[in-house]
């Protein structure tokens, strides 16, 4: 065979498989037919990594993991079946062995603190895993599983899926300190692991101390790189180029350690990975407000969406960051329960390009719970940005912060776990068309019936409500939003647990859960190597 005829053969079999052309022509010679749609399939694999929960000794921290059920659990004997997910302690072991997450089996023979899991409250007599052992490990869709630990040396958790259990993994991390530097609530949707992350909203001023933590769920060593942007650009940074993340093991740095520049009140923080990849989230607490965990905006877009804002917040400020070349000029709305509206004196951000820009909205919601919706100013571009909410419930000495990242829509489906009987709040915004979303509570980590509602959010609003909770509810349950009819919605969840006058609270965003994925259908065809 010839040269040129092996090269074609290779050329055409590459074009079959990457591109998933159904064939190349016509099997007649004639023209060439049209590609079918790629089918979705459930995905056959996911991680999750969990940052360490707190540094503090007064730290309650609980674990709840759920896969919704369908999809890959409808699937016959022997094609999806089987599967497991699990947690597991990262390589940076626990120096106490007695503040290792703690299954739910194994807090029910030591009996409560002053509750379970789905108080918040944490038990005590937790074991150090055997090496290998989960710290928390799901068994089948439809019913979420919980674990608990206490203190501040319980560490990163990194996990794996597979089969059955793989579509939709979700588990969230919720830790309660009532005291110190660190008093808070802090929640965060465990994420995946990735090699580009933008955290704009984070701080090296004074008053705060921020740290990104970078997790390795892989057998091989990352290197990472982070980059700081204030007002004026880029911070010049020390130490920040090459840090390296050893396999299966989880890395704390500091922000304000990583520059000699003034402390800025303001920053955007740009986490790239040069080898490997790594999950990446940060940890701000503030001296007066508290501290919560910070999840990555959604990609660079020309519009972003900011879902949740509670009702009674007293402060909400804007972060925003342009990461291309060119400058942004964006229209600021707030989707309230009724209509959109232009905050009074906000009604546009200049953001210029590599420069971080800020805008304090102050009580924006005025009493009604909203989301903030950033699109391109009348006339101007639509220029890719980042985008994030520092949002404060409560005054003087009895303030709690959390964190709303832009976030993509729900799409097909997107679950929070660790939902209790009393605390939580769904948002649920429709920034275009009007749409319809049908919301399952699962069944509770100790017990309880599943229910099912269905919500109409009308266009350019927000609605925000209580969402159902599952009959003879026990422990703490999952929720699951799926977008059945009408134009993208997009949505979060808050949990607020009050504490000693305190208004705790934390919000997690449900961007898609990815459970699919398209499989383009292929098939060989040859003929087009005839003469």
């Amino acid at each position: 065979m010839k040269r040129t005829t092996i090269s074609l053969l290779a050329t055409a079999t590459a074009l079959a498989v990457v591109t998933g052309v159904a064939a190349l022509t016509a099997p007649d010679g004639g023209a060439a037919t049209e590609a079918t749609a790629p089918a979705r399939l459930p995905v056959e694999r996911s991680s999750l990594l969990c940052p360490a929960p707190s540094s503090s000794e007064v730290a309650e921290t609980a674990y709840t993991s759920f896969t919704p059920p369908g999809t890959a659990g409808d699937a016959k004997d022997g094609d999806a079946k089987d599967g497991t997910a699990e947690l597991k302690p990262s390589s940076a072991v626990l120096a106490d062995p007695d503040t290792a997450p703690k299954k739910d089996d194994e807090a029910k023979k030591d009996g409560p603190k002053n509750g379970d899991a789905a108080t918040g409250d944490g038990a005590k007599g937790a074991k150090k895993p055997a090496p290998g052992k989960p710290a928390l490990a799901l068994k089948e869709p439809g019913k979420p599983v919980a674990a608990t630990a206490e203190g501040g040396q319980a560490p990163a958790l990194v996990g794996t899926a597979t089969g059955r259990l793989a579509p939709g993994w979700t588990t969230q991390q919720t830790t309660t300190v009532t005291a110190g530097g660190s008093r808070g609530l802090l929640g965060v949707s465990c994420t995946g692991p990735d090699t580009d992350f933008w955290f704009p909203g984070a701080s090296t001023a004074e008053d705060r101390q921020d740290y990104v933590h970078l997790t390795n769920p892989d057998d091989t060593a990352a290197v990472a790189d982070i980059e700081l942007y204030g007002k004026d650009g880029a911070l010049k940074t020390t130490l920040a180029e090459g840090i390296p993340v050893p396999a299966g093991s989880s890395v704390p740095v500091l922000l304000s350690t990583l520059t000699a520049a003034e402390p800025a009140a303001d920053v955007t923080v740009h986490v790239t990975t040069r080898t490997g990849r790594v999950g990446a989230v940060v940890r701000a607490a503030d001296d007066k407000a508290g501290s919560d965990w910070m999840t990555a905006s959604a990609d660079p877009a020309g519009t972003a969406v900011l879902p949740g804002i509670p009702a009674d917040a007293t402060s909400v400020r804007l972060v925003a960051f342009a990461p291309g070349d060119d400058d942004a000029d964006l229209k600021v709305q707030l989707a309230g329960a009724g209509r959109l509206i232009t905050p009074a004196g906000h009604e546009t951000l200049h953001v210029k390009s590599g420069m971080t820009a800020s805008v304090d909205l102050l009580d924006v919601t005025k009493g009604e719970a909203g989301s903030l919706i950033l699109s391109p100013a009348q006339g101007g571009r639509a220029t890719p940005v980042v985008a994030a909410l520092r949002v404060v419930r409560g005054k003087g000495d009895k303030q709690e912060v959390a964190f709303i990242p832009a976030t993509a829509p729900v799409g097909a489906r997107a679950t929070a776990a660790d939902n209790r009987a009393k605390g939580s709040t769904l948002s649920l915004t429709a920034p275009g068309a009007t749409a319809r979303v049908k919301v399952t509570a699962s069944a509770g980590t100790g017990g309880g019936t599943q229910v099912v509602k269905t919500y109409t959010v009308k266009s350019g609003t927000t609605l925000a409500v209580t969402p159902p909770v599952p009959a003879g509810l026990k422990g703490s349950y999952a929720l699951t939003v799926e977008t059945e009819s009408g134009g993208p919605v997009h949505a979060s969840r808050m949990l607020a647990l009050p504490q000693d006058g305190i208004p705790m609270f934390t919000v997690q965003t449900l961007p898609d859960d990815r459970g699919t994925v398209a499989v383009p259908e292929a098939e060989q065809d040859l003929s087009v190597l005839d003469d």
